[in-house]
């Protein structure tokens, strides 16, 4: 009888520390504000610099980081299945150009990289995308007069895309990292001048 009870007393507490594992295991994305600050606005056309490390990443450059699709094939979904079991799935929602055509409205971004793939973000969003069989949680919005989108994949791999203008305006800056909990396993920065 007195077994039962000290099993019973303490099925509360393993209850909670359960749950409190379950929830701990997935990180959560936070929100970010679909309020679109004044005067920030990324429409038009903008060209890559030529510049050391303001290219796009490239298949093979990066292998033992992450796997990034080389450009034009990232929407062919048979090209995004992972090389390997341990490498993450957000490296399938890279997109890159060296041309950009960029138009803004009050609610979101359109990005046409070079012409041939099309990327939608909007302002405030919280949801799940897919490419094929992989999917995430995409969380996208303001943070000052940054632009930032976060893509976490089930492994808790994050990619994180921020969007910002120099303070002349005249150059567009893409900052792209890719976290694995407190390692960083991708990063890089592209500037962008206006055509």
């Amino acid at each position: 009888m007195n077994i039962s009870k000290k099993f019973y007393g303490s099925l509360p507490t393993l209850l909670v520390c359960l749950l409190l594992v379950a929830c701990a295991s997935k990180p959560v994305l936070p929100p970010r504000s679909a309020a679109v600050p004044a005067g920030v606005d990324f429409s038009g056309r903008w060209q890559l610099r030529a510049e050391q490390g303001s290219k796009p990443p490239r298949e093979g450059g990066n292998q033992d980081l992450i796997g990034t699709p080389p450009k034009m094939s990232s929407r062919n979904p048979g090209r995004r299945k992972s090389k390997r079991s341990s490498e993450s799935a957000v490296h399938v929602f890279i997109e890159n150009g060296e041309n950009l055509k960029i138009s803004q409205t009050r609610d979101g971004l359109f990005i046409s990289f070079d012409r041939a793939i099309v990327e939608e973000f909007t302002f405030g969003e919280n949801r799940m995308v897919s490419v094929g069989p992989i999917e995430a949680q995409r969380v996208s919005g303001w943070e000052a007069n940054t632009l930032v989108i976060e893509t976490l994949d089930d492994k808790g791999a994050l990619l994180t895309e921020s969007w910002y203008l120099d303070s002349d305006r005249d150059v567009l800056v893409r900052e792209i990292s890719v976290t694995q909990g407190s390692d960083e396993r991708f990063s890089t920065r592209q500037l962008f001048e206006r055509n």
